[in-house]
Parts: C-alpha cells; sequence; structure tokens
C-alpha cells in the first residue's frame, strides 16, 4: 500500500515544535477542500465539518510538531553546537543529515563527533551526550556559518519517507503526522457522508513535544463536548519488547483503543462498539495515570473534557526510521469516524 499523498506531504514537511508552519499549512490546504479551516495565535489549526442535527461536538486532535533541534553556538571553526527541540535518544543522531532552516532557506550539515579512532578507551564506553556532538556544515570558519546560521534556528534530520514491504513506511516525523492525518481523513471522512450528528472539529495541534501546550489552548478555545487523541504507541513486536507491560500491539493489528484513569469510559465503549460492528481490527491498551499524549493536557481543560486516546502502533520512536501499517492509519481513521455516525443528542458521555 503507498502513502496516502497528503500524509506524503506532511511526512515530507520540516516543523519542529513551535516551528511548525509548514506541516500546518498542508494539512489546513487539504482539508480546505472540504471543511471550514482556521487558525489561532500559536499556529493551532482546526476544520470543522457542520453537523446534521444536535448531537455533540467531537474534537479529533492529532499534534503535527516533530522533534528537532535547535542552534545553541556557533564556534570560530563555523562548528554548530545545539540542544533538543523534544526528547532525543542522543545515539539516533550520531552520523545524521540535517536540514538547518534560516532565514534565507535550508542550509544542508552532518551530526559530527569524534571518531571511534581518536576515543581514550574509557570514553569508549560512554553514551554519547549531545554536548559531545556538532553540526558540521562544511564552512570555512565561523565568521561563514554565522553568515548563514544564527542562533535559534532549528533543525530536523534530513530522511524522506520510504516504502518497505507488506504496506509499511519508514519516516520521520510519523510522531505525530500520523495523528494529524487521521484528524484530517476523520473530516474527510464525515464530510464524504453528507456530516455526522454533531459537529466535528479536526485539530492539527503544535508544541505537543515540549508539553501538551497547543492542545491545551486549542481545546479551551473549541469547548468541544469530547475530545479524541490520536497519537502514535508503541508497536509491541520488535525484540526487546515487553508485552506484559505494554500489550500486544504488532503492526498490522489496526488502532489501539486506550483505557485509563483519565480516559472517559463512555467514550471509550463508544469507539469499542463502533470498531466490533465495522469490523475494524483494534487492541486495547491500558494505563493508570498520565497517557503520554494530548489527552493528558484535554481532559481537565475548563469544566473537564470527555477524552479517548486513539493510538497508532509503531516502531523506532523519535528516530528518523519510524515504521507505520499504513492500514493501521486508515482504519483508525475508519474507526472513529463510524463511532460519530451513530452519535446523537442523546449520547451521554456522564461517568
Amino acid at each position: 500500500m503507498t502513502i496516502p499523498p497528503v500524509l506524503h506531504e506532511l511526512l515530507s514537511a520540516h516543523g519542529p515544535s513551535g516551528y511548525e508552519t509548514a506541516p500546518a499549512k498542508v494539512w489546513r490546504d487539504a482539508a480546505a477542500a472540504f471543511a471550514k479551516v482556521d487558525v489561532d495565535h500559536m499556529g493551532n489549526s482546526t476544520a470543522t465539518v457542520k453537523g446534521t442535527g444536535d448531537g455533540p461536538t467531537v474534537a479529533i486532535v492529532g499534534h503535527v510538531d516533530e522533534i528537532g533541534l535547535i542552534v545553541t553556538h556557533i564556534d570560530e571553526k563555523g562548528f554548530l553546537f545545539f540542544g533538543s527541540v523534544g526528547g532525543w535518544d542522543p545515539q539516533v543522531l550520531v552520523g545524521q543529515r540535517v536540514a538547518v532552516h534560516t532565514r534565507d532557506g535550508v542550509v544542508p550539515g552532518v551530526v559530527g563527533k569524534k571518531p571511534i579512532h581518536l576515543l581514550e578507551a574509557e570514553e569508549r564506553k560512554k553514551v554519547t551526550e549531545l554536548k559531545d556532538m556538532h553540526i558540521d556544515i562544511g564552512a570555512e570558519d565561523g565568521d561563514e556559518a554565522k553568515a548563514l546560521v544564527r542562533i535559534g534556528d532549528v533543525a530536523v534530520i534530513d530522511a524522506d519517507p520510504m516504502q518497505l514491504l507488506h504496506g509499511r513506511t519508514a519516516s520521520r516525523a510519523m510522531d505525530n503526522r500520523l495523528g494529524a492525518f487521521v484528524a484530517y481523513e476523520v473530516a474527510r471522512l464525515v464530510a464524504d457522508a453528507g456530516g455526522a450528528p454533531g459537529d466535528l472539529i479536526a485539530v492539527a495541534a503544535v508544541q505537543e513535544e515540549i508539553g501538551l501546550f497547543g492542545a491545551a489552548a486549542s481545546s479551551y478555545r473549541i469547548k468541544p463536548d469530547a475530545a479524541i487523541a490520536v497519537d502514535v504507541t508503541f508497536a509491541t513486536d520488535t525484540p526487546g519488547s515487553d508485552v506484559k507491560k505494554l500489550g500486544e500491539h504488532p503492526l498490522g493489528s489496526g488502532p489501539v483503543l486506550e483505557r485509563g484513569a483519565t480516559l472517559n469510559p463512555r467514550l471509550f465503549e463508544l469507539l469499542h462498539d463502533a470498531g466490533e460492528q465495522a469490523g475494524i481490527a483494534f487492541t486495547v491498551s491500558a494505563n493508570g495515570g498520565r497517557t503520554g499524549t494530548d489527552a493528558d493536557a484535554m481532559h481537565h481543560i475548563r469544566g473537564g473534557i470527555p477524552t479517548a486516546v486513539v493510538g497508532l502502533p509503531l516502531r523506532y520512536m523519535h528516530s528518523p526510521v519510524e515504521i507505520v501499517q499504513v492500514q493501521d492509519v486508515l482504519d483508525a481513521a475508519k474507526l472513529i469516524a463510524a463511532m460519530l455516525a451513530g452519535l446523537s443528542s442523546g449520547t451521554s458521555f456522564a461517568r
């Protein structure tokens, strides 16, 4: 299965937390074909599909930002030193090609460190830290580098989507352009069906990787009756996965419906029933506390928003080779759209 064009565009766009302009524009341009689109001061994008009746207003939220790097220092030799935007395993960065975004365009570079040949025996035993690495753009000296790059410029790993076997795809930024795509796709499916019983508001939220800030602001603004956060979760079919802790969620097993202390039980049951009735495969996960998704920011906003989490099994999270089964993503959108179609003015999310 090939990557849907809108998803391919989202994955190809560069947009670390706080700098989501490019992927957010892709999302809004695509959604404008069937929904009323808007953007707030933070950069959160919404696409509203009006309902056919007085059913509940539901927000489908996927964050559109990705993890990245930010330039913190440029030395006299022209090397760029950097900090993280979001959570990195530093080992992933060694030897990567990066795209540094500047006011005059993209400057290509690579992440370098002292070669293993030059490391002392004790140094070889240590895990490489961000402070041990730098970005090399090929500059001859600091003056040339500073003429091109400024402190505060951001960078992402330069890795395009890659098609793999059996309908699987690898890319950077799967976390969480996938969730943003599902929000878009749900809105498209609902619009094609003539609308849901209540308003649907798809949200491409910003700044999730640095604090869930976009989802908090957007859910406060739009005041939905219920919200569904769509985010990646750990595929448990790779070596070392502990299924007793994480559950069994292999690629190809469909979306993951999460249950937990902060999540609305009625909304979970509605999703569960919709999946069964539509014949869409899914798995279930359990979480006794925080979910690590935008749901953590939304469920206690204002007087409380009934919230659910739909996960997408993903291998190698927070790396440039995150892998997903495309059908799982499409099935997540179909399941959510099916649930929305079954809502009514009498639907209750009361605990």
